[in-house]
């Protein structure tokens, strides 16, 4: 009797999540084109003008999507192109295998789109977990990456995990058999205090939540996608970290100085002393999300980036031009 229960029970609980996946994504639609790359289809929103500035790319960090740069990019869309993307398997952006989880991978996927959206060089701006990803991308691809800015970034190995229920989630059977039933009706109990610690000290927006999308985490297929993103980001950034001196390009990196989700003390410092060409912006009192509690400033910061870069590009071109004169 307890066995036909239990698999009622779950069974509801399967069919309230089904019922759950088809609300959401009615309430949060896709508001951008689909870009189809090895291995995945990647959503992508441009806002802005081709003829202004180098482009921008904004990345979200974990647990998020790409309306988390949102307050970035009305900014910058005035006198910039700005690229939106949702990293694959978040958002309305997919992924053939969820075992693509790595900055590595992730990196080559977005490239590909870059290219076939005709972005030469770019400011890659990432948050978080895009961090990493971003300095794979300086890596991999360095003709790509004009400059990065990085938000309150991950990018060493840090001692502790990302939490159980992740390394649950990541495991097979338990891992699909959580997501499709309880996670979701959880999650949306859940959804707005866990985003507030991410906020905190800072508030969180009051429409944050329904304006972001956050809530399209709790879709399995997204949430199976986020946690083997976390629970694999630890030897990803194991791996690259000992080339962060090879990077040229110029980076900025900004973070709050009691940032409890990502440590400035084990991430932003050591490759601030790594890297070759790093502005470090320490904000006092701030939190995770820079990009909110700090917005004008970091936008400033981006586009004084795409100023120098601009001078650069046009130094670069007269020298060229003396010596086909000469």
């Amino acid at each position: 009797m307890l066995i036909v229960i239990a698999v009622v029970a779950l069974g509801a609980l399967a069919l309230a999540t089904q019922i759950g996946v088809v609300w959401l994504e009615r309430a949060f639609p896709a508001q951008g084109k689909m870009i189809e790359v090895a291995g995945a289809t990647l959503h992508v929103v441009e806002r802005g003008s081709r003829e202004a500035g180098p482009a921008i790319v904004l990345l979200h960090g974990a647990s998020s999507n790409l309306h988390a740069m949102d307050v970035l990019a009305d900014g910058l869309a005035k006198t910039h192109r700005v690229i939106l993307i949702d990293r694959p398997g978040h958002g309305w952006s997919t992924r053939a295998h969820v075992e693509d989880s790595t900055p590595a991978i992730q990196s080559r996927m977005i490239t590909e789109a870059l290219a076939k959206l005709g972005v030469g060089k770019a400011i890659v701006v990432a948050h978080s977990w895009a961090g990493a990803l971003g300095l794979r991308m300086a890596l991999d691809d360095p003709g790509r990456v004009a400059g990065l800015v990085l938000l309150a970034p991950v990018a060493y190995p840090w001692s502790g995990g990302v939490g159980r229920y992740n390394n649950w989630i990541s495991t097979p059977v338990i891992g699909p058999l959580l997501a499709h039933t309880i996670t979701l009706p959880l999650g949306l109990l859940a959804t707005t205090s866990g985003v507030r610690g991410v906020f905190a000290p800072q508030p969180m927006p009051d429409d944050f939540v329904g304006s972001s999308a956050t809530q399209l985490l709790l879709r399995p297929r997204e949430f199976i996608a986020n946690a083997r993103d976390l629970v694999t980001l630890k030897a990803a950034v194991a791996g690259q970290s000992p080339r962060y001196a090879e990077i040229t390009a110029p980076i900025t990196i900004i973070i709050g100085d009691i940032d409890k989700t990502v440590s400035t003390n084990i991430h932003s410092r050591p490759l601030a002393a790594t890297a070759p060409n790093v502005k470090l912006i320490v904000l006092p009192g701030m939190g995770h999300m820079v990009q909110y509690a700090a917005t004008d400033l970091v936008v400033a910061e981006i586009e004084a980036m795409a100023r120098s870069l601009s001078g650069k590009a046009t130094k670069d071109e007269r020298s060229l031009s003396q010596a086909d004169e000469r």
